[in-house]
């Protein structure tokens, strides 16, 4: 007898009703589940980003220290690697200017200064004639 009293049409409009409300419930649950976390998600993001910014600023300065410790670096090893390099210039310079004299060569400054004497001696000799024709023309 209690398996018809539970199939009547009164049992069924009732049990209905508590499916529809416990279905309401539930969907009434996940609506605010779903706002509670898209609110923590906004304010966790709002906090990633702050943390972010503030790792940033820190980072920043430290990063911006070894930029400038590089960069020092760099201009000392320039500076030694130059006055290297001008060292060895010299010294090769002054190696082939040797050589360059045992072997007869004269450097270029030796050379103009000869040619400067040489100039010097042809316009002496250019006055000298001059001076000469002058002469003979007289007599």
């Amino acid at each position: 007898m209690s398996d018809e009293n539970e199939n009547t049409p009164e049992n069924d409009e009732q049990l209905a009703g508590k499916i529809k409300g416990s279905a309401r419930q539930i969907w009434l649950a996940g609506l605010g589940a779903y706002t509670k976390a898209e609110e923590d998600a906004g304010r966790f993001f709002e906090r990633l980003v702050q943390e972010g910014e503030q790792l940033e600023s820190k980072t920043r300065g430290v990063v911006e220290k070894h930029v400038r410790s590089v960069e020092d670096r760099v201009d000392d090893v320039r500076e030694k690697a130059t006055g290297t390099w001008d060292r060895l210039e010299n010294m090769f310079d002054e190696r082939v200017s040797g050589a360059l004299r045992r072997l007869g060569i004269h450097r270029r400054d030796e050379i103009e200064a000869m040619e400067r004497r040489i100039q010097a001696l042809e316009a002496e000799l250019q006055r000298l004639r001059e001076q000469t024709e002058d002469r003979s023309e007289e007599e």
